[in-house]
């Protein structure tokens, strides 16, 4: 299998070069400047389960794109999306699968209008991963898992040989009949952990132990579920108790990397972590001109983006 990754960086450099360890013909779509520090330094990933480099990394430039490659493993911020498109659309052709690991649903929309929604799948990737100073690909825990599937919810023969592939990596992967169901509910997670650790500017266990913070992340988290089941994803319970489990812990340190990015004065997914979710809220969904959690969540965010001109 023919695989493109579009980027370097900490998931998609991560989940590639893993693959690329273990044989796969694995190529990088990157920028000059990426190239040149891969085959400078190789690509070098530190994690727990042990540091690995890849000396002989094969890259590519959008001018350089040869032909259609099998698989597209798209892992771009939401913000990037077109740029991505526009970059990577030289290699795909009829027989092409993309698999998108972003966060929201928007981008399915924008691949399927771009591409063919036939040619989209869909996923999620569970992974703490950045660039060091030196642009190692560091993994801040052992989680490193990819669930994907088809859209429509069929077992296929692609499903199966992309799973194959990506299985001699090493990490967790999962080929799903409900994977809609999965990012919706990995949605309102990521949109209930971001928009309370940024709003509140810290994280779980301080938001939890202060006066009135348990209520308000329950609010939030409530209302990212009302949307879900609104467009037919209600929480199902396992998925629930989990993030439970994780929103609620007391003494828990555990932030949102939108509120890295803020710290950081960079640019955020907020108008696609929040935002999108926001418009989503069907009419008569909001609160009789009170702000709702989650609006008061987006404000912050486009407000701070405002103020430093992202």
């Amino acid at each position: 299998m023919r695989i493109l990754v579009v980027g370097a960086g900490a998931v998609g450099g991560y989940f590639g070069g893993r693959m690329a360890l273990a044989g796969q013909d694995v190529t990088f779509l990157v920028r000059e400047a990426r190239a040149d520090e891969l085959a400078a330094n190789g690509l070098i990933i530190k994690s727990p389960r042990g540091e690995a480099k890849l000396s002989d990394v094969k890259t590519v430039l959008t001018s350089q794109i040869d032909g259609p490659y099998d698989l597209v493993l798209l892992s771009c911020k939401a913000y990037d999306l077109e740029d991505a498109m526009n970059a990577f659309a030289p290699a795909v052709g009829p027989s092409t699968t993309i698999l998108p690991l972003l966060n929201g649903m928007r981008h399915l929309e924008l691949l399927g209008a771009r591409f063919g929604r036939a040619s989209v799948l869909g996923g999620v990737c569970l992974i703490a991963a950045t660039l060091d100073a030196s642009r190692a690909i560091v993994q801040m825990t052992d989680m490193h898992a990819i669930v994907f599937g088809e859209l429509d919810g069929a077992m296929s023969a692609r499903v199966d040989a992309v799973a194959a592939a990506m299985r001699t990596g090493g990490f967790d992967v999962d080929a799903v009949d409900a994977i809609v169901q999965q990012m919706w509910e990995k949605w309102v997670f990521l949109a209930t952990l971001a928009g309370g650790t940024c709003l509140f500017r810290a994280g779980v266990g301080d938001i939890v132990g202060a006066p009135g913070g348990r209520a308000a992340m329950h609010a939030l988290f409530e209302e990212c579920g009302a949307v879900a089941a609104l467009h037919g994803h209600g929480m199902r319970a396992p998925f629930e108790e989990r993030s439970r489990a994780m929103l609620f812990a007391e003494g828990s340190s555990l932030t949102a990397s939108m509120l890295r990015d803020i710290e950081n004065g960079l640019r955020t997914e907020g108008d696609h972590v929040l935002g999108d979710l926001l418009a989503r809220r069907k009419a008569g969904a909001g609160t009789g001109g009170t702000p709702s959690m989650l609006e008061l969540a987006y404000t912050h965010v486009k407000a701070y983006e405002a103020r430093h001109g992202r």
